[in-house]
């Protein structure tokens, strides 16, 4: 029903035309009457109508006036005029504020009939425009960020995109690109993520950044255009703030590329720039943000500069020396960090020492470690890499240590074996050891110490002042030259006389005379 106020400040054709419409037939409401305009206001100020039907002419504020305020006021307002045939040219003056229904008086109940049912048409059919509108923005709304993701997806990827492309959805979002400089920012999680995350970036980005175009997600990454009107330090500031805020939100790092500024129409290399900047977090590390400038890829003449001694370090490895180990490693991976080789290339010298190393293993442990090289492989950082490697090299360098350090014990016992057995034979030197185990008499010299912590020739006479104390206090020898000739020093008297006092304190006769 359109509610209906009527103004008129005769009373008759007032009480005429309330009482004879029949309002309802119509689909109108007769809801208020008033005699003049400030009464007629008041009553729309309290209680707005959908049609107001008044008399132009009407002492204080007359009908053109009437129209006048209530237009300014309530837009969606119809009026009916009623007017004499001599004010019918003033009335007119009502058609700049929508009135387009004007009747001559007095009129007759089917003309008002008439008038009204025309009105209330056309506020029906433009109430059902305006439903139909209203329903086709609400769907376009909840279509246009899908269709704004998806053209931005388009613009990076397809080759077929160009200025025809661009003006018609820039006319239909609301954007216009020519002359526009952008940049791109690919935004990709690290760890663990759900939608929402990719989701919470786009929103924050929106906010913080400011400038942002269009966003949407291609491969698991947020890729945002904005336009290039910030300072580079402003926009790194911005962007740094993005990543701390995600991070104190969803305690989940991400890793950032930045691409240069450039026009709408090398959107393309942009983005193919932001996804190499990317893949190089492989050198730069996880939770960065990532230029051009930040990838200098050295050229191919570089390979010279990957000059390490493999052999070296896999000796090391075997010899069980890991603080070596440690450092030579360092020095390597630092050199590849240093000329970011394409990452494949990096890759296959890590490979090629991990298959190294892996070789001094037995079978069954080599097979474990195989095992491990394809999740190795699949790891995002150089930093990542590098700490598998380490973990590896440790546990093979320490297993090797153990084994050696066993070698050398055994090696060891067998030298003593050999002293405690020929002890008495003035020939036995190291160079007599050496020869009947099979061993270079320096390597013997050098574990011997390490093991012991006294060199041979120090054990040798150690072990035969030994000897000698127990001849001595079992009687066995009754002269000094024949415990000398006993313990290995033949007929070298004074040297054995010597050596006793050197270790005893005593000369061999005062020792004798104390026993």
């Amino acid at each position: 029903m359109q509610k209906v106020l009527l103004v008129d400040d005769e009373f008759i054709i007032l009480d005429g035309i309330s009482s004879v419409m029949n309002w309802a037939s119509l689909g109108a409401e007769l809801t208020g009457t008033a005699q003049n305009g400030f009464e007629a206001l008041a009553l729309v100020d309290k209680d707005p109508p959908d049609i107001v039907i008044t008399d132009i002419r009407m002492p204080g504020m007359d009908g053109l006036a009437l129209v006048a305020k209530i237009a300014a006021l309530y837009p969606d307002i119809s009026f009916i005029m009623l007017t004499g045939f001599s004010e019918f040219d003033y009335a007119k003056a009502a058609m700049q504020y929508g009135v387009r229904h004007y009747l001559l008086k007095p009129c007759s109940e089917e003309s008002l009939a008439e008038a009204l049912r025309e009105l209330i048409v056309e506020r029906e059919e433009q109430a059902d425009r305006e439903a139909f509108f209203e329903s086709v923005k609400y769907g376009l709304e909840r279509v246009l960020p899908h269709a704004k993701e998806q053209f931005l997806k388009e613009l990076v990827t397809n080759k077929t995109y160009g200025q025809q492309e661009w003006r018609y959805f820039g006319d239909l979002f609301g954007l216009h690109f020519q002359n526009r400089r952008v940049r791109l920012l690919l935004v990709e999680m690290e760890g663990e993520h759900e939608y929402e995350h990719l989701f919470a970036v786009r929103n924050l980005a929106a906010d913080i950044l400011q400038s942002l175009l269009l966003s949407t997600t291609v491969g698991g990454r947020v890729l945002l255009m904005m336009e290039d009107e910030l300072a580079e330090a402003e926009l790194f500031e911005r962007i740094n703030t993005l990543r701390g805020t995600f991070i104190d939100y969803y305690h989940t790092d991400i890793t950032a590329a930045l691409s240069d500024a450039g026009e709408l129409a090398q959107v393309r290399r942009l983005y193919a720039q932001t996804v190499d900047c990317l893949n190089h977090r492989f050198y730069l590390g996880e939770g960065s943000l990532i230029t051009e400038k930040d990838i200098s890829v050295a050229g191919e003449d570089m390979d010279m500069g990957l000059q390490y001694d493999q052999e070296r370090l896999v000796l090391l490895i075997k010899a069980g020396h890991w603080d070596e180990v440690e450092r030579e490693l360092a020095a390597l991976l630092g050199l590849l960090l240093a000329l970011k080789y394409d990452i494949a290339k990096t890759k296959s010298h890590l490979i090629q020492l991990f298959m190294e190393m892996i070789r001094l293993c037995g079978e069954e442990q080599m097979r474990a470690y195989m095992d491990q090289l394809p999740s190795i492989l699949e790891l995002k950082t150089l930093q990542s890499v590098q700490q598998a490697i380490l973990t590896i090299a440790r546990e093979i360098t320490l297993e090797r240590y153990e084994r050696n350090r066993s070698k050398q014990s055994q090696m060891v016992l067998e030298v003593k074996r050999i002293v405690h057995r020929k002890y008495g034979d003035e020939t036995l030197t190291l160079q007599t050891v050496a020869n009947e185990i099979y061993m270079n008499p320096d390597y013997i010299s050098k574990m011997f110490k390490k093991e012991t912590g006294e060199k041979f020739t120090n054990y040798v006479m150690n072990y035969r002042m030994q000897k000698a104390l127990e001849h001595m206090e079992r009687g066995a020898c009754s002269t000094v030259s024949a415990l000398a000739e006993e313990t290995g020093f033949g007929d070298n008297v004074s040297y054995f006389s010597k050596m006793f006092k050197k270790h005893t304190g005593y000369s061999p006769s005062e020792y004798n005379k104390a026993l």
